[in-house]
């Protein structure tokens, strides 16, 4: 056979895999096979799509299709749902233009992302029902919106992306109500921490935590419902053929991206790559790492070399007017992870105290009794979703609190205090592990 890569997925992890592997090798015959009719888009840009800050579903694509079937000669066919894969014959079984298809291949890459946790939700009735998983779903939901024919929404789930569509919707003028099966939002978060969120939250929507949600499916008056449960990894088809899982049920791969069958590599929302604070594997299906370890496989799946140095764990997601950032591992992540751990937290400035538009920062530092440092949240209306960077960077590096004290931070009046809020955050953390300064 011809040699050919097949990747599994047309998102950010299947396009840069394809990408790269057509750097590496100009002849290489390449074929994308993507679920949907829709490749290489922003979908973290869906709710700015639904809010209407962003004006077509075109302004979220990379490139369009044609780029990349006539610039980079890659065989991206759409709508071609991956159905089963032979690793000893080395054939991926495929639905596309309502056929069962095979196609042989030389390499594979799994892309496949991830699939929305949608929990049994009796009382549904004949509702409009969304994940905003995908760029279709987004598109029904928007036309809904553009129609003027919602006007109360119920989002299921207060994670990340609930908040961010629960946002959006305000934002169209819906009444929403966010509903929780916990007692609090945002999980990811130490519970300090998401208690700022969730104060800040209720000025804007009903938030109902601790519900069944089909208790609240029972009520009229929802004109649609967004589910937004969780994602897990779409790690069914390589699963299945034998491929080793870890967290999650996430694909098992080492740092070129390699799974454990022959001939397959895997990237994206369906991996668990390293965890350099855990020092193992871990599901963090964010969109950095997505496109990164997609680059990887594609490289080394052509023939070429690379490396994935693994992940930190940093998101930050925009809750109305709040910036909320993370990195590392929250308290509760590293106690159950058996470390012997504990968190500081202070308020300082988003700015110098005399300058107009200082806004109070908090900042959580987690941290071992020796010093080393864990991880870190911080959360207020600016200063949050950039300055996380700094401490994903000293995690990066494995430094410690002491390092963090001594780093030298830019400072200007407009911009931060003196001393800037992480110094702030690092020298109570010294303190209270009674390092001498």
């Amino acid at each position: 056979m011809t040699s050919r890569l097949v990747v599994l997925g047309g998102g950010a992890a299947g396009m840069s895999a394809a990408s790269a592997a057509r750097r590496v090798d100009r002849g290489l015959e390449i074929v994308v096979l993507e679920a949907t009719g829709w490749a290489a888009y922003g979908m973290c840009g869906l709710p700015y799509y639904l809010s209407g800050l962003v004006n077509r579903p075109q302004d979220l694509l990379s490139y369009p299709p044609e780029y990349f079937r006539e610039r980079r000669r890659l065989d991206l066919r759409l709508h071609a749902q991956a159905l089963a894969l032979d690793v000893e014959q080395r054939v991926v079984r495929y639905h596309h233009e309502g056929q069962d298809r095979e196609i042989g291949y030389s390499a594979l890459v799994v892309a496949a992302g991830g699939v929305p946790g949608v929990p049994p939700l009796p009382g549904l009735g004949d509702r409009p029902t969304f994940t905003v998983r995908t760029m279709e779903d987004a598109i029904a939901l928007r036309t809904l919106l553009d129609a003027g024919a919602v006007g109360t929404a119920l989002v299921v789930g207060a994670g990340y992306i609930g908040l961010e569509l629960a946002e959006a919707l305000h934002a169209r003028g819906c009444r929403v109500t966010v509903a929780e099966r916990l007692d609090r939002v945002l999980p990811n978060l130490d519970e300090p921490v998401a208690a700022i969120v969730e104060k800040h939250t209720r000025e804007h929507v009903e938030l109902r935590l601790g519900v069944d949600v089909a208790e609240l499916l029972a009520e009229p008056g929802f004109d649609v419902v967004v589910v937004c449960a969780g994602v897990r990894p779409a790690s069914t088809v390589a699963g299945d053929a034998g491929a080793l899982t870890g967290p999650g049920r996430a694909l098992l791969v080492d740092d070129r991206m390699a799974t454990s069958l022959p001939g397959v590599w895997a990237a994206g929302d369906c991996v668990a790559p390293y965890h350099r604070v855990l020092g193992g594997p871990a599901f963090v299906p964010l969109g950095p790492a997505a496109n990164k370890t997609g680059r990887v496989a594609g490289t080394v799946a052509a023939g070429g070399d690379a490396t994935f140095a693994g992940v930190v764990g940093t998101a930050v997601v925009k809750v109305f007017e709040l910036e909320v950032a993370r990195t590392g591992l929250t308290l509760a992540e590293a106690q159950a992870a058996g470390l012997a751990a504990t968190a500081t937290d202070v308020v300082s400035r988003s700015r110098a105290k005399y300058y107009p538009g200082m806004q109070p920062l908090h900042v959580r530092l987690v941290h071992e009794a020796g010093g080393r440092l864990l991880g870190a949240q911080l959360v207020g209306r600016e200063g949050a979703a950039k300055r996380v960077d700094v401490v994903a960077a000293a995690l990066h590096a494995e430094l410690s609190v002491d390092d963090l004290v001594a780093f030298d931070l830019s400072y200007a009046p407009p911009y931060s205090p003196v001393y800037d809020p992480l110094i702030v955050a690092a020298q109570a953390a010294q303190q209270e592990l009674a390092v001498p300064v």
